[in-house]
């Protein structure tokens, strides 16, 4: 297979040359390591191996190293996430309540995102919400009944319990973690103050993942403490009962409001704050169901590595993957365009990784125009699973890229005829409070 698909990045209607005919079910592994944003090319070779972890562009370490330099023997290659706590800066700091970036004393604004220092978001009207606080558990009941009353096919179901905001650090740090209870309870109330949830969705109860539905993909040695392997167990709970009844057909589609996220865990570890694979699991939920085929569409920012390896070798179902990777240097390093699937899997693990930060709204809907859709519709799945990472979005203090809420939207709207409207969203990454309240509730939107 050898094709070139060469376009404007301000102006996606420049089409592909005559001569780059597009196989939709990717077979061979003669394709390019990377899409820079300008120009995708789907030949050539790379070396294999060599997925370093040493992410491309600036970190938090080199934001706060007085010399603002990095040497490569600083980096851990054990490291499983591409965040790294500060334990060291002798200037004074702050740290921002929207994205957790930190700032110099002097500034008044966060240098990433804009937060005002003395801003506090949740203190505004868009996060004034009943989630996360001890009026929620007196209302659940009540939000429970009014959704099941009011469920119907056109509906969407919402998978949230407040027990997943119990999932913290066991020593909380000076420098906050990226993972937070508050991305949950930013994106809640966006969805409430926008009267979409409690509202127009219906809320399915919580449960937490058998063992033996765990048992289909995790080694027994994966665990947490206390408190996160419950949010774990209530975050998979409810993907794989979200897939069920979308796939019974008593709602459309479904949008999991779920902490930790999974789609670095594979089968024998957890890794960049995943626990359990949500998406995995909600996948064989779905084919438990009846579905024959699934399609898994990554959006998030990082590679998917846990969930390729967990279908690399499945051929009944199709995994695409939008990323950043930089030859490898960005988390988790995996991900190149030549990484197609294994024996009878090949073919059905789809990468489209892309070689710069700062990838907006129009190289995601053109790669979904020409790569994802085309693959998709002859793949021809029951339902489709989206890893919904925001932190691709304009803001985002690990992305570094620029999709806005409405390309969210936009690739929603695209992916909902796929499989018959059965559409299950998941959330994965997104660090800045603001990108991912406004990005999400543009998705429930759609």
């Amino acid at each position: 297979m050898s094709a070139t698909l060469c376009y404007h990045r301000k102006n996606p209607e420049k089409k592909v040359s005559d001569d780059a005919p597009c196989n939709p079910l990717i077979s061979e592994v003669d394709m390019s390591n990377e899409i820079d944003g300008g120009c995708l090319s789907v030949s050539g070779t790379m070396e294999s191996g060599r997925y370093k972890k040493l992410q491309k562009g600036s970190t938090i370490q080199d934001y706060c190293d007085n010399e603002n330099n990095v040497d490569d023997d600083d980096y851990d290659e054990d490291e499983d996430s591409d965040w790294e706590p500060i334990n060291h800066f002798s200037l004074k700091k702050w740290f921002c309540c929207n994205c957790t970036m930190p700032n110099f004393e002097d500034v008044c604004r966060c240098d990433v995102c804009g937060e005002h220092k003395e801003f506090d978001i949740f203190g505004h009207e868009l996060f004034k919400s009943t989630f996360g606080d001890g009026t929620w558990n007196s209302l659940k009941d009540e939000v429970l009944q009014r959704s099941q009353a009011s469920a119907s096919k056109s509906c969407t179901a919402i998978g949230f319990d407040d027990r997943m905001l119990l999932h913290t650090e066991v020593v909380m740090r000076s420098h906050p973690h990226p993972e937070r209870p508050d991305r949950l309870k930013a994106i809640a109330a966006s969805l409430a103050a926008a009267g979409i949830f409690p509202g127009r969705c219906s809320l399915i109860p919580a449960r937490e993942i058998y063992p033996d539905e765990l048992g289909k993909l995790f080694h027994p040695d994966t665990y947490a403490n206390q408190h996160s392997a419950l949010a774990a167990r209530i975050a998979a709970g409810l993907c794989a009962d979200l897939a069920i009844i979308i796939m019974s057909g008593k709602t459309s589609n479904g949008f999991a409001l779920v902490r930790p996220p999974g789609h670095h865990a594979g089968t024998r570890q957890a890794m960049g704050f995943c626990l359990h694979n949500n998406a995995a699991v909600a996948a064989f939920a779905a084919q438990a169901a009846g579905a024959k085929k699934v399609l898994i569409v990554d959006w998030d920012v990082h590679h998917g590595n846990g969930t390729q390896e967990i279908f690399e070798g499945n051929r009944t179902v199709l995994y695409i993957s939008l990323h950043r990777h930089e030859h490898g240097k960005f988390y988790p390093g995996t991900g190149a365009a030549v990484e197609v699937g294994v024996m009878d899997g090949q073919g059905y693990t789809v990468n489209i990784p892309w070689s710069q930060s700062g990838i907006g709204d129009n190289d995601y809907i053109f790669a979904f125009q020409q790569i994802v859709l085309p693959i998709a519709s002859e793949f021809a799945p029951d339902i489709t699973i989206v890893s919904a990472g925001f932190d691709a979005a304009r803001g985002d203090p690990l992305g570094c890229c620029d999709v806005t809420p409405a390309g969210y939207a936009q690739m929603t709207h695209m992916l909902s005829s796929v499989s018959g409207g059965k559409l299950l969203v998941i959330l994965e990454g997104g660090y800045n409070l603001r990108s991912i309240s406004s990005s999400a509730t543009s998705v429930v939107k759609e």
